[in-house]
């Protein structure tokens, strides 16, 4: 990758402002206790500390305080051929005791509560008050705390503004959004936890029938066994019959994906969660009951997506959800594709986000893609590895199941490699799926560029996307924006004092991130010398 026909690009206030901004002084200053951050403010007063940090940290990594002055930032990077996935990024500054307080309330049910006697749910998807803070050990991503429904409702309106902000700055932008800011996360956390359970159910069907040990996909359950053994289990209905009358090619057998559509067409919330138990040989609410304002807050949450995504389409913007942790994830997968059904059958406008450090990354690939493949729909992914790994680890570790994420960085470099390749083959046989390469590596960029090149993958196609975060390695996306790649960076935006929570936490991050950023400040500072010694300081490129 050039790195001389991106630093040519920038005039000479950008490459000085870029060396200063980022000095690793700052990410200790921005990784002090909040306390010492409001003292500094009392020192320098409101507006100089904002001001400060407008040319220091915030300058760095944040576009700006609203959707007007982030708007020059977004019009001079897409001249470069660099857009933009806005990402609204203020975050209540709470203390630990009042995330834990709001955690255990809003994920716990009051029918839960209220049940006599034990119910069925598993420890790894039921709230954990030493966790109930949700921001630690997390440093690049924002963490919503439920509230109550119109706090729901604010944040609804506020994804709104950034997806008409998005359309009013840039031509095909992306805006993010988060699922947990939109409802209680209390149907997350259970319908999470059933869609793992009957996952893992055909998983013992697959085996009873001899056929484990094999990719997911592969798996296929004979019907006539299944019907005999889930008659058994109390199931009533004709199983068999429903599958070979409504799948025209099951042949006797049904996959995965099949499995999946038996609870498709549940009309009322609480009765999707209902689960096998394999001991008892029975299928169980997870729950004794569901109050109705539960039901409600639970609809209420695929509303505001609903919502959301219709905005996007009015506006041109291509929504983008992002991942969270794996209590919550299997959910948001699962209700982010059932909107890619609907409102991807022409065009993609809905990317899920798919975390490559977990073990079970390419499996949940795979099945979207083949998903997608039989019924039609445009398959739309961010790649990303991860970022809930330590957080992660220590309440795997704590709270006693098994450790979600793979074992070392290599092990996810090879899954990040093997999911990529699969949407890459993907794209390559009917063009109807696309992919965002989230990734500061450049050695994953440079992969990515090479099997584009095998496949005849033109960057034209607008299929292959690449995203880096704004501030961070200029060096990768504005090359491969000159270039005609579609690139985008990730811009938070936002107020100074109320980005501050945000910004706090991902200055942790990138100190050990510095190492990386040290080869773009090298390369800056030889640009910069290169213009004195030629005599084109003042350079000023025409955008």
């Amino acid at each position: 990758i050039s790195y001389a026909n991106r630093s040519n690009s920038f005039d000479i206030e950008y490459i000085i402002g870029t060396l200063y901004s980022i000095p690793a002084v700052m990410y200790d200053v921005l990784s002090l206790p909040a306390q010492i951050m409001d003292l500094g403010k009392k020192i320098l007063g409101q507006r100089a500390f904002d001001q400060f940090m407008k040319m220091t940290f915030y300058g760095q990594f944040v576009a700006g305080e609203d959707h007007m002055a982030i708007r020059p930032l977004i019009q001079k990077n897409q001249a470069f051929g660099v857009g933009s996935v806005l990402d609204y990024s203020v975050e209540e500054d709470i203390s630990q005791e009042e995330a834990e307080q709001k955690e255990m309330d809003s994920c716990v049910s009051a029918a839960e509560k209220e049940s006599i006697g034990e119910n069925h749910r598993e420890k790894k998807y039921k709230a954990h008050k030493q966790f109930g803070d949700r921001r630690e050990g997390v440093t690049g991503a924002r963490t919503y705390f439920y509230a109550d429904e119109a706090k729901c409702d604010q944040h609804m309106e506020t994804f709104i503004r950034c997806i008409k902000a998005s359309g009013g700055s840039s031509m095909d932008g992306f805006s993010a959004i988060k699922m947990t800011a939109l409802g209680r996360p209390q149907f997350l956390l259970q319908f999470s936890e059933v869609l793992v359970k009957w996952r893992r159910f055909f998983t013992f069907l697959a085996s009873q029938q001899g056929k484990d040990g094999i990719e997911a996909l592969e798996q296929r359950l004979e019907l006539t066994e299944l019907q005999e053994f889930l008659t058994k289990l109390g199931a009533k209905g004709d199983l068999y019959g429903w599958f070979t009358g409504s799948k025209e090619k099951s042949l006797g057998t049904i996959d995965m994906l099949d499995w999946n559509s038996l609870i498709d067409d549940r009309t009322k919330i609480s009765d999707l969660l209902v689960v096998p138990n394999v001991e008892l040989g029975d299928l169980e609410p997870l729950l004794e009951k569901f109050t109705t304002e539960e039901e409600k807050q639970m609809k209420r949450m695929l509303q505001r997506m609903d919502i959301l995504v219709k905005h996007a389409i009015e506006n041109g913007v291509r929504l983008m959800v992002d991942a969270e942790q794996t209590y919550f994830q299997p959910a948001i997968s699962r209700l982010t594709v059932e909107m890619q059904r609907i409102y991807n059958k022409e065009k993609p406008v809905i990317f899920n986000t798919y975390q490559c450090y977990l073990k079970e990354a390419y499996d949940n690939v795979t099945m979207d893609v083949e998903l997608s493949r039989r019924e039609g729909w445009h398959f739309a992914s961010k790649l990303v590895r991860g970022a809930y790994m330590y957080q992660e680890r220590e309440r795997a570790k704590d709270i006693g199941y098994e450790d979600p994420i793979n074992p070392d960085y290599e092990s996810t470099n090879i899954m990040y490699h093997r999911c990529l390749d699969y949407v890459l083959d993907e794209i390559a046989l009917n063009r109807n799926a696309n992919v965002m390469v989230a990734s500061h590596n450049e050695d994953t960029v440079k992969h990515t560029l090479g099997r584009m090149n095998e496949l005849g993958l033109l960057p034209t196609e607008n299929k292959v996307y690449f995203g880096q975060l704004l501030g961070m390695c200029d060096q990768i996306s504005f090359p491969l924006g000159q270039a005609g790649f579609p690139v985008y960076k990730y811009v938070p935006y936002g107020p100074v004092n109320e980005v501050m929570p945000y910004l706090s936490r991902r200055a942790q991050e990138n100190r050990g991130f510095m190492k990386g950023a040290q080869k773009e400040r090298e390369l800056l500072w030889k640009e910069l010398k290169r213009r004195l010694a030629s005599g084109e300081l003042l350079y000023r490129p025409v955008y």
